[in-house]
């Protein structure tokens, strides 16, 4: 995350900074692989202080690109995925350069690398564009993590709000997604009791506590 008591939030798309990147991508990579993590999210960063967006977002893309060229060779030789996610600058972060899944897929392209991948956060893709369904479908190949939150309020999945989490969960596994899906949510309350949306999940898919099957037990 680069120094956040200096306001930073990421480093691979700030120019100057460079040789700050690859030295908390290697300290990242040596925790990553010492608790057997194959997966690390490359912060994009935020646009300089008092700097136009449209004027420095050229020179930002650049710097990204090559970081993350940087970065996917590294990690693949630990057996490694790097992770972008793009952060709504509606509400979240006004100066975060990444802030699309449209914007990432482009860079994703340009760089090239197969062991890149999109961290889609469903709380930043519905503030900044909606449309998750047809979303999630036309960038599922480019998917290496699925985030989750209610919207607005950032809370569990079943908290009031926009999203329809049951169908959610329903087109994710329809699409055939097997990898994790992060509660990237602040509880209402206890976080114990503000599971309950993920038992009766469970419940509804003739599951056990914990994920095992009836038919199994």
């Amino acid at each position: 995350p680069g120094e956040p008591e200096a306001g930073e939030l990421g480093l691979a798309a700030v120019p100057g900074r460079e040789a700050a990147f690859r030295q908390g991508l290697a300290e990242a990579v040596h925790y990553a692989r010492a608790v057997g993590c194959h997966r690390i999210h490359v912060m994009a960063g935020r646009v300089p202080l008092g700097a136009d967006r449209a004027a420095v977002a050229g020179e930002m893309e650049t710097t990204f690109i090559e970081n993350l060229r940087y970065a996917a060779d590294l990690l693949a030789q630990e057996n490694m995925t790097g992770l972008v996610e793009p952060i709504n600058n509606r509400i979240t972060d006004p100066r975060y350069y990444l802030n699309t899944p449209h914007q990432a897929a482009a860079i994703l392209e340009k760089v090239g690398r197969p062991n890149l991948k999109l961290q889609l956060d469903l709380f930043h893709c519905q503030i900044m564009d909606g449309n998750l369904s047809h979303n999630l479908d036309i960038y599922f190949p480019l998917i290496g993590h699925i985030q989750i939150a209610q919207v607005p309020g950032r809370h569990e999945p079943d908290s009031p709000g926009e999203l329809n989490f049951p169908y959610i969960f329903e087109l994710l596994e329809s699409l055939g997604y097997t990898g994790y899906v992060g509660c990237e949510y602040a509880p209402k309350g206890d976080t114990l009791e503000g599971l309950g949306w993920l038992r009766s999940y469970w419940e509804s898919r003739g599951l056990q506590h914990g994920g095992t099957s009836k038919a199994a037990e």
